[in-house]
């Protein structure tokens, strides 16, 4: 098991799920943070990510094809370099939730996806050496099976929560997606010229 502290706890028991959620730097403002001791570390996540979808100002740059393309890329390019097994992905305007089981450090396999995602998402945006992705991230062992599918169900329900679409299905940058497979195989294609 691994465990880390830096503004969260990050608990990483060996063997087990992790739903992990990261967002762009500038999107939560630090003003805003649920005051701590004031939530659980649930609720204050659930607090972060209703934020998060309703938000109306800060940085959206995975609304743009091209960063979207990128970071989906990335997570999936993961998976074939056996970094994680991968359950449930989603990118929104402003963050990411991804369900994965590590096959490697937790740390390393963010730093991969954050530092390759984040400087190459900053060459196309001409902001070269700014920060990107907020430094840390959010993440929640997951105990069971039950857990396990109902937090991919939140994950690949969200665009549907936000008002995005419809019908989960409907959205291409989720593993629920119904033409996720075309844009991957593009956004596969451009992360592996540039690897």
């Amino acid at each position: 098991m691994s465990f880390s502290r830096r503004r969260l706890r990050h608990i990483h028991p060996r063997g087990k799920w992790l739903f992990i959620t990261w967002h762009l730097e500038g999107s939560l403002p630090q003003a805003l943070f649920p005051p701590a001791g004031k939530y659980s570390d649930g609720k204050a996540f659930v607090w972060m990510d209703r934020y998060l979808d309703s938000a109306r100002t800060g940085p959206t740059y995975l609304l743009r094809r091209e960063i979207a393309e990128l970071v989906a890329g990335s997570i999936m390019r993961g998976v074939s370099l056996g970094h994680y097994e991968l359950r449930a992905w989603v990118l929104m305007a402003n963050h990411v939730h991804v369900l994965l089981l590590p096959l490697i450090s937790p740390s390393r396999l963010m730093q991969s996806i954050k530092g390759y995602t984040a400087r190459q998402a900053n060459l196309i945006l001409g902001q070269t050496g700014r920060t990107f992705w907020q430094a840390e991230s959010y993440d929640h062992w997951v105990r069971d099976n039950v857990e396990l599918e109902r937090i991919a169900a939140y994950i690949e329900s969200n665009p549907v929560r936000a008002g995005v679409v419809d019908s989960a299905d409907k959205y291409i940058w989720s593993s629920a997606g119904k033409s996720v497979e075309t844009s991957l195989d593009a956004a596969d294609t451009s992360v592996r010229a540039t690897f």
